[in-house]
């Protein structure tokens, strides 16, 4: 038996299918096809406890389950479409897709610009497809990729997707495999890469029966989701090829661009090779099969910078990072808040470190995990974070959910942007931010089981606690938190939210076009914190082209010297201005410094300059 073919079932065309199934703790399997015309299939077991069988008259669009042992039925591990959910049965599908991007080999890291978006709720919906007509609204904003949050089949029709169950399995209520591709391939053409969410370190309790068919899980670790996946125990080879085939299969027949690998705190693994090294590994040697740019980029609140140190230097070899310090750090400035994780931070020299080193716990004690916290990232390249205002977690995972839109004002919503935005870093967008989306962003799930619903409920009681946030958290099962969650994209067009989203478009276009701003390194930044006055000084430059930020978090008006490098400089944009709704700016359009220079910058602003030449 070639174990190279792939898990699942494989159609070969002319009705001919393959079917490949690891089973180890199972003592005899068939396929049960049960339409079009019910037939049962004998497996035959390999010694590494891999069942499989090639059969003829299978067409497309047959739906099966395995049968282990003469009794128990489950769909398949490695379904690629669940078209009645997680409890039903598999299908067979084409993976055959015209492709219309041939021309595509995807962009440069350093030229992401990443929208977040959840399928179900950005249009009204809930599709794949539904998302293409406004793909050129993102390329008009500057956005230079697409990121969807997980779309592997999760039970029912509305979830945040980290409830997935089928790894393989595109969620059918989105527009099942066929509507990926479709919005992949939109994508590509329209010049905007992709990333998908995946979940490697926990599958969802709903319909899970994993553990039927052989040891997925290991009770050795616990995870907040339940027993750990079992990356480093006996049998654990079979489990990473199941998960690296799965990062392969997004990766080469769905044209990925880059992988978001979620929770990498939660992944248990203390074997001498990690399972996260192996993937990484496995995805950049099939991009270059592929003669494709693939990234993959991880989530972990661990601050271990291992995850995107090269492997020659002991490393995962990631090729980068979110860094949520960078958003708990702006967060606290402009809010106040400082319960739960955020209790923390809560001064500048906490965003001036993000900003030259990426981590802002390297090791010190932090009073929130009450122990010494995260490892340096100094040398960590600085196009190897991910940055942002706000996401999915930092939205969702609120009691009420609010977006900054309703917790700041116009001012202080534009000076998160440009600290965002004209960072050194990779910069994250969450779908309606850019236009200061009013709908909150609930969690929600659609769950069969009534002590499943009522334990998702009481977990996220217990999840608020620390937080101190006041009120109830709405019910995760009650349709109207979905339904309420839905963007209205005609804000857009409308007032503040239309000045809002043209400053965005602003701010991304000069990115994109000064070369200081352009040129993502930490060697050519240069981070100033005023702490007192909450005045946050950055300098970049590229060779002969320079840039001067200063942003004004504080309250009052700053009049401060400030250190202005000697020649010409010219003011590109003042966010006081009153083009973007301000007050007005204080600062002349052309300044000569002679090394050090006043600037009167009204609260919650922010001015660029740049060196004339």
């Amino acid at each position: 038996m070639n174990l190279k073919c792939s898990l699942g079932a494989n159609y070969l065309g002319n009705n001919r299918c393959q079917f490949l199934v690891w089973a180890p703790l199972a003592q005899t399997a068939e396929a049960h096809v049960i339409e079009p015309v019910e037939r049962a299939l004998p497996m035959t077991k390999d010694s590494q406890g891999y069942y499989h069988c090639v059969a003829e008259e299978i067409e497309l669009g047959s739906r099966y389950f395995y049968r282990l042992d003469d009794q128990r039925e489950y769909p398949d591990p490695a379904s690629r479409l669940q078209p009645q959910g997680v409890h039903g049965p598999s299908q067979v599908v084409d993976p055959d897709f015209q492709w219309q991007d041939g021309g595509w080999s995807g962009l440069s890291l350093q030229d992401y610009i990443i929208y977040e978006l959840h399928v179900g709720t950005f249009t009204t919906e809930g599709t794949f497809t539904a998302i293409i007509p406004y793909l050129d609204k993102l390329k008009k904003l500057g956005i230079t990729a697409v990121e969807l949050m997980p779309v592997a089949q999760f039970p029912g029709s509305r979830n945040w997707g980290y409830d997935g169950v089928y790894p393989f399995a595109v969620q059918n209520s989105y527009g099942g495999p066929d509507g990926l591709k479709q919005l992949i391939d939109a994508c590509h053409q329209a010049g905007l890469a992709v990333t998908l969410d995946v979940v490697y370190n926990h599958l969802g309790p709903e319909g899970n029966h994993f553990a039927g068919f052989g040891p997925y899980f290991t009770d050795r670790y616990q995870t907040p989701w339940g027993n750990a996946v079992n990356f480093d125990g006996p049998l654990s080879d079979e489990v990473r090829r199941f998960f690296i085939e799965n990062a392969l299969y997004w990766v080469t027949e769905f044209h990925i661009d880059t992988l978001r690998l979620d929770a990498l705190h939660a992944i248990l693994d203390i074997s001498a090779c990690p399972f996260v090294a192996e993937l990484a590994a496995a995805v950049h040697k099939q991009a270059v099969q592929l003669n494709r740019q693939v990234y993959v980029i991880g989530e972990s609140v661990a601050n271990d910078a291992r995850l995107i140190q090269p492997p020659e230097k002991g490393g995962y070899g990631l090729d980068g990072q979110w860094n949520d310090e960078f958003h708990h750090s702006l967060h606290v400035l402009l809010t106040g808040e400082q319960n739960g994780y955020y209790q923390d931070f809560g001064q500048l020299e906490h965003l001036v470190k993000a900003f030259r080193e990426g981590f802002v716990y390297s090791g010190q004690y932090s009073p929130y995990w009450q122990r010494r916290h995260g490892t340096s990232s100094r040398d960590i390249p600085a196009h190897r974070f991910v940055v942002f205002a706000q996401n999915h977690d930092q939205v969702g995972n609120r009691v009420q959910s609010e977006r900054l839109s309703q917790l700041l004002s116009l001012e202080e919503l534009k000076l998160a942007a440009g600290i965002v935005l004209l960072s050194p870093f990779i910069p994250l967008l969450f779908m309606g931010e850019e236009y200061g989306e009013t709908a909150p962003f609930f969690y929600f799930v659609s769950h069969h089981d009534p002590g499943l619903i009522e334990a998702v409920r009481q977990g996220r009681r217990a999840e608020f606690v620390a937080f101190q946030w006041p009120g109830e958290p709405p019910d995760p099962q009650d349709e109207a938190m979905f339904r309420q969650s839905k963007l209205n994209h005609n804000l857009a067009k409308e007032g503040e939210h239309r000045v809002l989203f043209e400053f965005y478009q602003e701010l991304i276009r000069l990115r994109k076009e000064i070369p200081a701003l352009a040129h993502l390194s930490k060697e050519t930044l240069e981070v100033l914190g005023e702490e007192k006055d909450k005045i946050l000084f950055v300098r970049r430059w590229n060779e002969n082209d320079e840039a001067i930020l200063v942003y004004n978090l504080g309250d009052t008006q700053s009049s401060l010297p400030l250190p202005l490098p000697s020649g010409s400089w010219s003011k590109r944009l003042d966010s006081a201005d009153v083009n973007w709704h301000g007050k007005g700016s204080q600062i002349p359009e052309q300044l000569n410094s002679k090394g050090k220079s006043t600037l009167n910058l009204l609260p919650k602003t922010f001015v660029l300059l740049i060196k004339e030449i």
